[in-house]
């Protein structure tokens, strides 16, 4: 069964949008938004995302095997909390754009590497197909 995203923004050419998991935008918004910290840093990375920039410190690719290799994580305050947001990137070729969809929230992520914890995360969004609204 295909999961819903919500549309949340779009660059200024329409060409890569965000969208956010239904079932776990709740959550990834309260933590947006429970303080300006964490506002200012959820809009650094949309721009970037947005604007199509490679900024590995703060949104990068997921890639620990074959079947992840469409996951990115949004990085929070690296070497402080150290919390995620994973993302899928879909290429709709239908209206040639891409997609990132913010799937899960993963809060004080431990070590540098990634762990068995996070890796479960990661293979369960890689998982994900999305019906965007």
């Amino acid at each position: 069964m295909k999961r819903k995203a919500l549309h949340l923004l779009t660059s200024k050419n329409g060409k890569i949008a965000i969208y956010i998991d239904a079932d776990n935008a709740n959550q990834i918004i309260a933590y947006i938004s429970q303080s300006d910290k964490h506002k200012k840093k959820w809009s650094f990375i949309s721009q970037i995302i947005l604007e199509n920039h490679r900024n590995p410190d703060v949104f990068d690719k997921e890639d620990i095997n074959e079947n992840c290799k469409d996951v990115y994580a949004m990085k929070f305050f690296k070497g402080g909390d150290n919390d995620r947001i994973y993302c899928k990137q879909v290429r709709d070729n239908n209206i040639s754009k891409y997609i990132i969809v913010a799937s899960e929230l993963h809060i004080k992520k431990k070590t540098q590497k990634n762990s068995s914890k996070e890796i479960v995360i990661i293979e369960r969004v890689a998982s994900y197909e999305y019906e965007y609204e």
